[in-house]
Order: C-alpha cells, then structure tokens, then sequence
C-alpha cells in the first residue's frame, strides 16, 4: 500500500462521549477528514481467555495511508480499552469528487 492510498481505518469504543472525543480530536487535527460514530454494534470476542460480549460503537475514520501511524496513535493515547482496535482497509475506488475532498480536508490537495 502507498502512502498516498486513501484508507478506512475501523476502531470501536465503549460509548459515545469517548467516540465523540476520539473523532474530534482527530478532525481538529486534520488528521481524518470525516469519522462516523455508528452506535448499536455487538462484539463477539475472546479477552484473557474467556469469551466475551460487548456493546460498542464503530468509528469508521476516512484518511490517507500516509497518516495511519498518527491516527493509530492518537486512539491509543486516549482509548480506555488496553488493546483497541485499530485497523486500516484500503479504499480501492471511490467518487472522484469525494476523494478530492478527502484530500482537500487533509491538507494533502493535489
């Protein structure tokens, strides 16, 4: 993946009040160019060996591959999970006109 790929990257949180600081702290930084908080998410998982059931929120963050490590970073500087998830997903096509904003939301215009 180049640095200049577009990405997705998914994290999800315990509640709102923590997604809603994560997406602006990232936004106001100009290191996403939109984040959607989408509340109402069942998590399936096994935590130190025992399965486990969690209601969270997905945070989808739109913003190039370029910025992945400072994102990742800021999540975990402020996440209350001691592992948060924190993956990336390359856009592979999108509206032109989209795309440019990213870019224009960014900072990174070409």
């Amino acid at each position: 993946m180049s640095t200049d790929d577009y990405i997705v990257i998914m994290s999800t949180v315990s509640g709102e009040t923590e997604g809603q600081r994560i997406a602006e702290g990232l936004v106001n930084r100009g290191l996403a160019a939109c984040i959607n908080v989408v509340p109402g998410v069942t998590s399936y998982y096994k935590w130190q060996g025992k399965s486990e059931v969690g209601h969270e929120l997905l945070m989808l963050i739109k913003t190039r591959a370029s910025n992945y490590e400072k994102v990742r970073d800021a999540i975990k500087e402020v996440h209350s999970y001691e592992v948060p998830e924190i993956v990336a997903l390359p856009i592979v096509n999108g509206d032109e006109s989209y795309l440019k904003w990213i870019d224009e939301s960014l900072g990174t215009e070409k």
